[in-house]
């Protein structure tokens, strides 16, 4: 009589099928993605590695835990930065696949640690060692050139107020160690009875730091407030009807007595110096107002080659000589890497079809207030040093210029707005995040929201009374003291594992000769070995 097959037999076939296998790891690579926007469940973050480290550990082999690694980082990527695929069409696969690898290191790590029975020793390394290896991974592909650091696994936290205070502290490094390490702790609890309670003992630590973070940590001081307005002129095409929309909704502060207007990212489309009506009408549009403008200029700069994306701020006599040049592109989308191997990518996708101009050296604008402004344009707000180095060069408030328009209706928007909050929390300044087409948001030195997001269906000038952030944060202070951290933590374990492997290779069998040969030479009977 033939067995029915049990729900258990199933799952260990399709798991012992190298195409299910990947597939699964595919799936649960791409998990983590529901904790960003637009979805946010910022809780799903705490267990949402748990099915790809369950799978990882169940790998035969660590040649397949290896692999299980990569495709889950290939699947994490693609989820996190799906909204590309209109843009970059194959190449986002590509890339996700490529920098997917870096997450083979972690995979190895975690068959190494957790496979099997594992005691509470490999379980305690494994609570430190597996988050360390997955910061590493997220600090590499944080590299400009590699893409950057957009969707951190910390991230997912911008709307916890705890967590928001932690990253203070260590910033979003510290909050991605410590969600890696819930993970792997709820995962132990799943499937190893034996070292449950170093996974409680983990957990317990974390809920510690997470408390002592709100009870103890200092928070930023706020000594004032300036009111700044965002135009956001909504989903206008054309760069000329853009523009006419900013200046009418500019004109509409008249009288509200702010200190600063704030326009999107390629604002301006033409140079200022070789089209000197439009200096004019900008300082004209701030003598109305009775505030600076900071616009975005997106052109060729005079007779110099190529093109540069520049935050140029406006008095009421015109340009006032302060500007900053964007410093990290978007690889793809502001230029080609190594244009003449894969310059082909223009006619698949929505790649640059000319490389845009970096700039050299990030810039604090000072205010006829005295109020010190520090600008970054677009996805320069997903970097965490760049925010840093601004505040530890005096900027007071932090202001993002960015252009969402390609990715409507995508979760681009949201999850580029919600890391002005991790900005502003780890340095204790207030950040702007400005927009041609929404989401534009303000949030306070805590990463605290100030006033109402301007979604992407709006378009208006909106004023916020930001409050100022006075002190400096931990983070700023110290640094990313966890990445740190983390690469000691690995040296040590590399160290250790580099000791084993010299003592296997350079054993002494001849020791073991020469103890035989010295009982044989004894007058006493050598003792019987059961």
């Amino acid at each position: 009589m033939r067995r029915p097959v049990g729900g258990g037999d199933l799952w260990g076939r399709r798991l012992a099928s190298p195409w299910w296998r990947g597939a699964m790891a595919l799936l649960a690579g791409a998990l983590p993605a529901l904790a960003f926007p637009e979805p946010s469940l910022w809780w799903w973050a705490y267990v949402a590695l748990v099915p790809w480290l369950l799978l990882v550990r169940a790998a035969p082999t660590a040649r397949r835990a290896m692999l299980d690694g990569w495709l889950g980082g290939a699947g994490f990527l693609l989820a996190v930065h799906h909204w590309l695929m209109p843009s970059l069409h194959v190449f986002i696969v590509i890339l996700a696949l490529l920098l997917g690898l870096l997450w083979v290191p972690w995979g190895w790590l975690t068959h190494r640690l957790l496979h099997g029975r594992p005691g509470p020793g490999r379980v305690a390394a494994a609570l430190v060692l597996l988050p360390s290896v997955w910061l590493m991974a997220e600090l590499v592909r944080s590299w400009q050139y590699l893409g950057g650091p957009w969707g951190l696994l910390g991230a997912s936290q911008w709307q916890v107020a705890p967590a928001l205070r932690l990253a203070s502290v260590g910033g979003v490094w510290l909050l991605g160690f410590l969600l890696v390490v819930v993970n792997v702790a709820v995962a132990v609890l799943i499937a190893v009875a034996r070292a449950r309670t170093v996974a409680l003992a983990g957990l317990t630590a974390c809920g510690a730091a997470a408390a002592g973070a709100w009870a103890w940590v200092p928070q930023a001081k706020v000594p004032g407030t300036v009111r700044i307005a965002v135009v956001q002129p909504g989903g206008i095409q054309g760069p000329g009807p853009r523009f006419e929309r900013s200046a009418e909704l500019t004109r509409q502060l008249a009288d509200r007595h702010v200190d600063l207007v704030v326009w999107g990212e390629s604002s301006v489309a033409q140079d200022l110096t070789t089209h000197p009506e439009l200096g004019r009408r900008l300082a004209g549009l701030s003598r109305t107002v009775g505030a600076d403008l900071l616009v975005n200029v997106d052109a060729r700069r005079g007779d110099m080659p190529g093109i540069y994306k520049s935050s140029v701020l406006i008095g009421p006599n015109g340009p006032t000589g302060q500007r900053y040049d964007k410093m990290r592109l978007v690889p793809f989308g502001e230029y080609i890497p190594a244009r003449p191997l894969l310059g082909w990518a223009t006619s698949v996708g929505k790649a640059a079809g000319e490389d845009r101009h970096r700039g050299t050296e990030p810039v604090v604008m000072k205010l006829p207030d005295a109020l010190r402004i520090g600008p970054l344009v677009c996805f320069e707000s997903a970097f965490p040093d760049m925010s840093r180095n601004l505040a530890r060069d005096g900027a007071q408030v932090l202001v993002v210029q960015s252009s969402t328009s390609t990715f409507q209706g995508s979760w681009a928007p949201e999850q580029h707005a919600s890391l002005a909050a991790l900005r502003a929390a780890e340095t204790w300044r207030p950040m702007v995040h400005a927009t041609l087409t929404g989401e534009s948001a303000v949030f306070g030195p805590r990463g605290e929201p100030v006033g109402q997001r301007m979604s992407t269906n709006a378009g208006a000038a909106t004023v916020y009374t930001v409050p100022l952030g006075q002190g400096t944060s931990p983070y700023v202070r110290i640094g990313p003291w966890p990445v740190y951290g983390a690469m000691a933590a690995l040296a040590v374990f590399c160290a250790a594992e580099g000791g084993r492997a010299l003592r296997r290779r350079t054993g002494r069998p001849s020791d073991q000769g020469t103890d035989r040969s010295s009982d044989q030479r004894t007058d006493q009977p050598t003792p019987a070995r059961p």
